[in-house]
């Protein structure tokens, strides 16, 4: 069965309000799925949050599991993606010793071959950033291994569509619109 589940993104915008998190996690754990990454941040529409959920599991439990966060108070609209429908990347940051960095001539070289830069030096340490997929940001994991990283995170998957407008933007169009239609105002 296990061949059966595909990567998907849950987007969820909301209000930010103090346990929606907790509330909507629960939906994840009564189905069982695991979540891979989770991350939340402001939107594009003033006070509204947008959360992003990446995990794997099929179409049809998902859809369900979108309506029941839908149905959360504080939850303005969910919505559904496949990796073929967003722009997404993610952002890791590892830790390693300074004086590595100083003695071995192919760290550096690793570190240009993967794109990623370096974000602070001191004595004791250097931090590297990597942006890019997991398995881009897993790979450079994989190889500083050997270079003693001292600390590594990874943050979850951050997410725009491929649509020309964010759907959430229309669905706030599309529910004025309606407002102004039952008001009788001209729209």
């Amino acid at each position: 069965m296990e061949t059966d589940k595909k990567p998907f993104t849950i987007s969820v915008f909301t209000e930010n309000q103090v346990g929606l998190l907790n509330r909507i996690s629960i939906i994840f754990t009564r189905r069982g799925l695991n979540l891979e990454s989770v991350s939340s941040s402001a939107s594009a529409v003033p006070g509204i949050h947008k959360m992003n959920f990446y995990l794997r599991g099929d179409r049809q439990t998902l859809e369900k599991v979108l309506k029941q966060i839908e149905k959360c108070i504080d939850v303005l609209r969910a919505y559904l993606f496949t990796d073929d429908e967003i722009v997404y990347q993610e952002v890791a940051l590892y830790k390693v010793p300074t004086v590595r960095l100083l003695d071995e001539p192919n760290l550096e070289k690793i570190i240009r071959a993967h794109n990623a830069r370096i974000l602070e030096i001191t004595r004791d340490y250097t931090i590297i950033e990597k942006t890019g997929h997991e398995t881009e940001t897993q790979a450079l994991y994989e190889l500083l291994t050997q270079y003693d990283i001292q600390q590594f995170i990874r943050s979850g998957r951050i997410c725009v569509t491929k649509s020309p407008t964010e759907h959430f933007t229309r669905h706030l169009e599309e529910q004025e619109a309606r407002r102004k239609r039952h008001s009788g105002e001209s729209i």
